[in-house]
């Protein structure tokens, strides 16, 4: 006893042979592209794009990456507070 085919596998047409002067087997319909491949398309673009990007702001400082100046330690927080009451007890003295 066969089972019942649903709608969409009854409409569907059977897979078709290759012509008579082809390669032997069946033919078969390449799949069609769906929104997950237009989401790879645009994120591949976004990437060259950056790498592009990237490549012009490296060729302003001829591609260099190493820092040329050595930088200060920073100072602490407690620095200018420091300063101000040296500033408030030279005020006193003078008064």
């Amino acid at each position: 006893m066969s089972r019942a085919r649903s709608s969409a596998a009854a409409n569907r047409p059977a897979a078709r042979t290759a012509p008579a002067g082809g390669a032997r087997g069946v033919y078969v319909q390449a799949p069609k592209s769906d929104i997950y491949v237009v989401l790879l398309g645009i994120s591949l673009g976004a990437i060259l794009l950056g790498c592009l990007l990237l490549g012009l702001v490296m060729n302003r400082y001829n591609f260099k990456t190493k820092p040329t100046a050595a930088l200060t330690p920073a100072a602490s927080a407690s620095t200018p507070l420091l300063a101000l009451a040296g500033n408030f007890a030279d005020l006193e003295k003078s008064a």
